[in-house]
């Protein structure tokens, strides 16, 4: 197995004033030449946006796309209905832009905080006809078991939202002093591991809070939890 840690204090920085925003890999005016990709996983932002601000419309292409909600209300609204859709924390949204889309993102609160992940997967399929769906996810699915929240499209077994890519988005509350273990889709995959909150071990790596790990050549891990924590798991194909 290999693995390699990345310490939240590590992560690009930018501050547009109504816009707080932390880059895990190269985005915008943020770049290291290392952190470029895992795999397939191209973007994962952490982003705390104002009251009543957010992104105009703007447009995107051969690219899955998946915002994840951690506290407050987002408004969504995109070239294939042009109608304003809140998204609560709670939700996911999975927009594939495919052969091209407008969108625009907004906090829907004019005074409180949004916070969000959003997620770009380079898709296994190019130009495909653009799809957009949200899924409401129940908190106690996810206590101290793993919570499947994106899926291929390939995958029929799982009830999911789906993306053009053979990858899996998932979440799990653990309990202090559990231990999870994760076993990968297949040896070609890897695991972009998020820690949301909390405090826990991987194979002698202590993780903090937005601190992440990657982890690859392995076909399962096991997390211990050594206070109450929030994972985000996000599965890709290496290659």
């Amino acid at each position: 197995m290999k693995i390699k840690v990345y310490k939240a204090k590590e992560r690009g920085y930018a501050d547009y004033g109504w816009l707080q925003a932390k880059y895990s890999f190269s985005f915008a005016n943020y770049y290291h030449p290392t952190r470029i990709n895992f795999g397939t996983l191209r973007v994962l932002n952490d982003d705390t946006i104002k009251g009543g601000m957010g992104f105009e419309k703007h447009p995107h292409n051969n690219m899955e796309i998946i915002t994840i909600p951690l506290k407050g209300t987002l408004a969504h609204k995109d070239s294939m209905s042009d109608k304003w859709i809140s998204l609560e924390s709670g939700e996911v949204q999975v927009m594939s832009a495919g052969k091209g889309i407008m969108h625009a993102e907004k906090n829907n609160s004019d005074t409180d905080l949004l916070s969000l992940f959003q997620i770009w997967i380079i898709p296994d399929e190019q130009e495909v006809e653009p799809s957009y769906n949200q899924l409401k996810f129940k908190p106690e699915d996810r206590k101290d078991k793993l919570q499947i929240l994106v899926t291929s499209y390939a995958d029929k077994k799982v009830n999911s939202l789906k993306i053009n890519q053979d990858a899996k988005i998932s979440i799990i509350d653990l309990s202090k002093n559990k231990i999870f273990d994760y076993k990968l889709m297949s040896v070609n995959h890897g695991v972009y591991l998020m820690l949301i909150s909390g405090d826990v071990t991987i194979d002698n790596h202590r993780l903090y809070k937005r601190d992440a790990a990657g982890i690859y050549e392995s076909s399962r891990f096991s997390v211990r939890a050594n206070q109450n924590a929030e994972l985000l798991f996000i599965e890709v194909p290496m290659n």
